[in-house]
């Protein structure tokens, strides 16, 4: 049987050659995502070792770390510190050879033009720490010298080839206040991930980098480098003795450290394993459908085969067994070629990123591990082999007899109930876990009831390929006449195979519809809101979301044509006595507020702020239990203590959320230096070009400061759903393209057993052009068969989705966009038009006489 099997294999390699290349792209797909996370995380870590070669401890000091980056308290801390002081005592212990102290914070550094170089996430500063030589050993110098006073600064190489600076320049550079003029003293190397990622280091004497994250003489983190023998552990108890004891400060070894990054790194490529792998698994599950559907019709084909083996003594095990070594030769094949490729797609997926899109990715060798190639070649033969049972178990169940006939021995009634049934379970299933996902905000629900509704529909697609194909007979008829009629009529006399050519195609319109309709209902919010919420014409806020310096409020309100404006800022409160709470207030101008943003209340009064109490948004209101009148016990940042009345609940508004305080009654008590989160500006003419060169004037031209009005916002929204949904697609065109390899292979096997058919069709008049138009006709109705179905089940999905978001975009509703929802549908058809061209082809070059013989 086994030799059987090779034969048919070898026999039948022109038919297969559509499984062998689903299965291969599918395949390539795990194998690529595989070899290059394993490349990206092994030379990630490889990095991350560098960084610690030389460390032996080191002594953080988290508030310091939260303040230098944006975090929300940025005073002065009343807590102990790692100062020079504890430098100096630190590098006196016996095992310690130099103790470096460090500061870092972002940076933002301009062009020549004024625009920011890098993303304002990766903007980093730093402190130049030289050492004997006058070098710093973490940043080893390009050219020139490291900044010695406060005029002066490095950047590191590729950050000052994009500004176009050379050592000697002056450099443009910014944290969250006015631009600093800085005379470029060198350029130095750099390992640091997040400048590697595309942003950017600036380095300063250690003096400057104090004063501009934290207060002179403070550092955020000490790294110790020991003495040769020196035992690390028992270096660490020393430095531990040696520094201050407070829970905010934190001695570890280098190796923890080392071993910390390397488990982050882990998780961050286990994530990225998990995401690519999951569309991996969804053009595996496409190229399901193809597997089965080509066995299927290889067994039809082979049915006089099949019963001489049955004849001569073969047993049904025996069949099945057949069949499925058939798939286990295919899959294997298939399988080791997608590995090789997928390897293939690794290295150009590097070389794409490092290239045109500039990601910088670290140096290392390519890793192609053992797992790698098992799980590969694993899940090719896996999937095939599964995908191809039904058919092997349809086989062995061909009795000899009728099996002679050479005909395919239709579905029983019994078996065609079943498979009814079962769809109608998994559909009302499915579509009662999406309501009640939907009505619960559950999305987890939505996603199993999503799931449970594919299954059934599915199932289903042989019973709803006959009413939805008819659809389109009165326009074929009427449009190409017999050719037209043929098309309809072969389209729905195989319903198990129409369908399950469909269904690989539904697959991809289905999930592409989804997300095309929660993006386009995610934009109408967001433009909703920015239209109704927000009164202000322009917004002022750090590109990073770290906290603008408090003197960005005053030198806006000086500004030139503002007529109204509020700085918002973040603060903590605990509430309560005893059991207590912590609660985020946002603190805004009471007097100006409703000039800018749209207060408008569901109970209490609109003008509790200028009153000097609490407006609650309802979300939180009801969250917390919040009610108008509540008197809260509240203790603020500086320790002071005292309380604040409920005066009114918002209703939902995306300007004001949470719970929102006057700046008169809560600013005195925020602790010296703390920032702000935005200002928002309303020009006396209205949102000018002239009022926003005045604002960006006003913050010093700032590029880590941005200047957005109404307009930057709905497009900075769109386009980071744009962004997503484009590669979205991407990711879901491997599914589409195996769908269409389906397409052709059933449309090729179609034609081989058609082609009696096709000879008296051409006996009886019908020309090379009409059997080429019937072919194709066909090709295009099951495509669009399987892009009705797709698009009726993503716009279904897509809004229970939709429901789960209303807590979190207010008013925001299922949009449908029309366009993209028709040009699905015409993709879909193009799609059976280009499948159907080969096919065509071959069916209209098909000898009369020799098909007319054929059996």
């Amino acid at each position: 049987m086994f030799r059987t099997a090779l034969r048919n294999v070898l026999a039948h390699k022109g038919r297969l050659l559509m499984t062998v290349l689903a299965v291969m792209l599918g395949t390539a797909f795990v194998a690529g995502t595989l070899v290059f996370s394993d490349t990206f995380g092994n030379a990630l870590r490889t990095q991350n070792s560098k960084s610690y070669t030389d460390i032996a401890v080191t002594v953080s000091d988290s508030e310091a770390a939260g303040r230098a980056y944006g975090g929300h308290d940025q005073a002065t801390t009343t807590g102990p510190t790692l100062t020079e002081e504890t430098r100096t005592k630190v590098a006196a212990l016996p095992g310690a050879a130099e103790v470096r102290g460090v500061v870092s914070g972002f940076a933002g550094i301009a062009d020549k033009k004024g625009a920011l170089i890098g993303n304002g996430f990766s903007t980093t500063g730093t402190n130049y720490v030289p050492g004997a030589d006058g070098t710093d050993p973490r940043y080893p110098l390009v050219e020139g010298r490291g900044p010695k006073d406060a005029t002066e600064i490095a950047l590191d190489a590729r950050t000052a080839e994009k500004g176009g600076y050379k050592v000697g320049d002056t450099v443009r550079m910014a944290v969250n206040g006015p631009v600093m003029q800085l005379k470029l003293t060198g350029t130095v190397h750099t390992n640091d991930p997040r400048v590697m990622a595309g942003g950017s280091l600036a380095a300063f004497d250690t003096a400057t980098a104090q004063r501009l994250y934290l207060t002179p003489g403070r550092f955020a983190q000490l790294d110790v480098k020991s003495k040769p023998g020196t035992d690390d552990a028992a270096l660490l108890a020393a430095v531990k003795q040696a520094v201050p004891q407070d829970s905010m400060i934190e001695a570890k070894t280098g190796r923890e450290l080392a071993a910390e990054q390397d488990r982050m790194i882990e998780k961050v490529t286990r994530v990225l394993n998990t995401f690519l792998l999951g569309f991996a698994g969804i053009a595996l599950f496409v190229g399901i459908f193809i597997i089965a559907n080509t066995f299927s019709m290889l067994v039809a084909q082979r049915t006089k085969e099949l019963a001489l083996l049955r004849a001569v003594g073969a047993t049904r095990r025996q069949i099945t067994r057949s069949v499925l070594i058939e798939a286990l030769l295919v899959g294997l094949t298939a399988s080791v070629t997608g590995l090789l490729a997928g390897i293939g797609i690794a290295v150009g997926l590097k070389a794409l990123l490092n290239g045109p899109m500039d990601a910088n990715l670290p140096d290392g060798p390519l890793i192609v591990s053992l797992n790698t190639v098992i799980t590969a070649i694993v899940t090719g033969v896996l999937v095939t082999v599964v995908a191809a049972w039904l058919p092997a178990r349809r086989a062995s169940r061909i009795a000899p007899v009728a099996a002679m006939s050479a005909v395919e021995q239709p579905a029983t009634q019994k078996g065609l109930r079943v498979r009814n049934t079962i769809g109608l379970l998994f559909s009302v299933v499915g579509i009662a876990s999406l309501a009640a996902g939907a009505s619960g905000k559950e999305v987890k629900l939505v996603g199993l009831g999503a799931g449970a509704l594919l299954i059934g529909v599915f199932v289903l697609t042989p019973l709803l390929s006959r009413p939805l194909i008819a659809l389109f007979a009165p326009l074929l008829r009427a449009l190409y006449g017999a050719p037209g009629k043929l098309a309809q009529e072969n389209a729905v006399r195989n319903p198990r195979r129409t369908a399950a050519t469909a269904a690989a195609l539904t697959i991809g319109v289905t999930l592409i519809t989804s997300l095309t309709v929660i993006g386009a209902s995610v934009n109408q919010a967001v433009d909703k809101a920015t239209a109704t919420d927000i009164k202000s014409d322009y917004t002022v806020a750090m590109q990073n979301f770290s906290k603008l310096s408090p003197e960005v409020a005053a030198q806006i309100a000086k500004a030139p044509g503002v007529s109204a404006m509020s700085a918002q800022r973040t603060l903590p409160l605990t509430i309560g006595q005893g059991q207590e709470d912590s609660e985020w207030v946002t603190a805004v101008d009471a007097a100006t507020i409703d000039q800018l943003a749209t207060v408008k209340v569901k109970e209490g009064s609109a003008d509790a702020l200028k009153q000097g109490k609490l407006l609650v948004s309802s979300g939180r209101a009801e969250n917390a239990g919040y009610k108008v009148g509540d008197t809260l016990t509240v203790t603020y940042p500086d320790g002071a203590k005292g309380s604040l009345t409920v005066g009114g609940i918002l209703e939902a508004n995306t300007a004001l959320a949470g719970v929102v305080a006057p700046e008169a009654v809560v600013g005195p008590h925020a602790l010296p230096g703390s920032g702000l989160d935005s200002v928002l500006v309303k020009g006396v003419d209205g949102p000018t070009q002239t009022l926003k060169q005045a604002l960006r004037d006003a913050t010093g031209g700032n590029p880590l400061i941005a200047v957005k009005g109404a307009k930057e916002i709905k497009a900075e929204s769109r386009q980071m759903v744009t962004d997503i949904l484009n590669m979205m697609y991407a990711l879901l065109g491997m599914s589409v393209v195996i769908a269409v390899l389906g397409v052709v292979n059933t449309m090729a096997m179609s034609v081989f057993e058609r082609r009696r058919e096709i000879g008296m069709l051409r006996a009886v008049g019908l020309d090379r052009l009409g059997i080429r138009r019937m072919v194709r006709l066909e090709s295009v109705l099951i495509a669009l068969f399987g892009g009705l179905v797709g698009v009726g089940l993503g716009i279904l999905v897509a809004w229970a989705g939709v429901q789960t978001l209303e807590e979190n975009l207010k008013g925001i509703t299922t949009v449908v966009p029309p366009v993209q929802t028709v040009g699905f549908l015409l993709a879909a058809a193009v799609i059976g038009l280009l499948a159907a061209l080969w096919p065509a082809h071959r069916a209209a070059k098909l000898d009369i006489l020799d098909s007319i013989k054929s059996q």
